[in-house]
Order: C-alpha cells, then structure tokens, then sequence
C-alpha cells in the first residue's frame, strides 16, 4: 500500500482527542473520588467554606461577597459573548465559498473540501459547547446572588453552596470545551502541529489540574450551620 499524507489526518487526529478525552476522564475520576488531589476539588473545597461564612454575617455586610460574584459573572459573559462571535465568524467562513485560505501546499496532511469541513464543524461544535456552558454557569451564579442576598430568611446553607458549585462546574466545562477548540484550530495547519498541541495540553493541563497541598480544614462555625436564621 502506498502511504499517502492524508493518512496522517487518520491518525494523529483521533489519537490527539483520544489523549485529551482520556486525560478529561481521568480528572472527572479524580474529581469524583479523590477531590483533594486536585484543583478543582481543593477551590470547591474553600467555596463551601467562603458560603458558609459569608452566610454567617448581617445581610449588609455581604457587599463583598456579592461582588466577587457579579465579577465571575462578568467574566463569563465575556467568555460566552467572545464563544458566539467565534461561532459565527466560523459559520461565516464554512458558508462561503473562499474559504481556501488554509488549503495550502505547506500544509502536510489533507486539505480535501471535505476534511476542512470537518474541521470547521468540530470548531463550532466546541464553541457552541462553551457558550452553552457559560450560559448556564451565569445561571447558576445569579441563583447563588439571589439565596445569598435575601434578607430575612430561613434557608438551608447547602442551597447557596449547592448553586455556586454547580455554576463554577459549568465554567470549567466551558473553559475545557476552548481547550478543545484550541487543538482543533491547530489542526487547520496540519494533523502534526494538532498532536502535539494535543499532547503539550493534556500536560500543562495535569500540572495545572493537580493539587499537592493539604486542605486547610476551617473550624467549624459557632451555631447549627445547616439553617441560616437572620
């Protein structure tokens, strides 16, 4: 058989998404199982606890809280504001008719019509993914606004805690779907340049994902914690 170039497409692609999906797993594992060992359960760890005491002080006093929150919210805004307009402009150029822009000779690898519109497809899956996903992380975070700030109220501690891990779970499935995007834009100037973008990511990724550092366990709160009575 004789090897031809579009046969790296076959190959080095899937086994790119192959490595980041199989790293992505792994950290779902570990969130799930063993928290503590990673990132993301050691910050969800310390936003139970910044809840529970937040929710502890006079409702007035809660200024500070509900800025660091309409601030992520900001950012999520932005985020999923800047995911659409990629959508579009990535809907703009696989509907028109010059898009051989990247279809060149240095590209070593296959440029068929049908492969660049794979690529394009997989670009605005991925984005329509993180805009999807900060939407819901804005919904979330606004809930927790709402059960933070009102006043008067017997509510459960868990609600506010509930929301607010549910929202930052969101954000980081959005910012997981443009670490996806990212490989896949690299993939336009070629299926090598897209492995090892793919296998410098799950990399940074682990290293950034990983947490060494003993959870701080906060002392417990004077008063029943599971009912906030003000």
């Amino acid at each position: 058989m004789v090897w031809k170039e579009e046969y790296l497409d076959l190959i080095l692609v899937p086994s790119g998404l192959l490595i980041m999906f199989g790293y992505h797993l792994f950290l779902l594992y570990r969130c799930l199982k063993l928290p503590h060992t990673t990132a993301i359960g050691c910050e969800n760890h310390y936003r139970n606890a910044w809840v529970e005491r937040m929710l502890q002080v006079e409702i007035k006093e809660r200024s500070s809280c509900l800025t660091v929150i309409s601030s992520t919210i900001s950012a999520a805004t932005f985020f999923a504001s800047t995911s659409l307009a990629l959508s579009s402009l990535i809907g703009a150029l696989f509907g028109s008719t010059s898009n051989n822009v990247f279809e060149s000779s240095f590209i070593y690898g296959n440029t068929s019509p049908s492969i660049m519109s794979v690529k394009y497809v997989s670009l605005l899956f991925f984005f329509m993914v993180a805009f999807a996903s900060f939407l819901q992380c804005i919904r979330s975070l606004v809930l927790a606004n709402f059960l933070i700030s009102m006043p008067n109220s017997t509510m459960p501690v868990d609600y506010a805690q509930k929301a607010l891990i549910r929202g930052s779970a969101f954000w980081s499935v959005g910012i997981r779907a443009i670490y996806f995007a990212t490989t896949l834009l690299v993939w336009i100037f070629g299926p090598i340049p897209m492995f090892i973008s793919s296998v410098s990511m799950v990399v940074i990724l682990h290293i950034l994902d990983t947490n060494s550092t003993p959870l701080h366990q906060f002392q417990p709160a004077k008063g029943p914690l599971p009912i906030l009575e003000l």
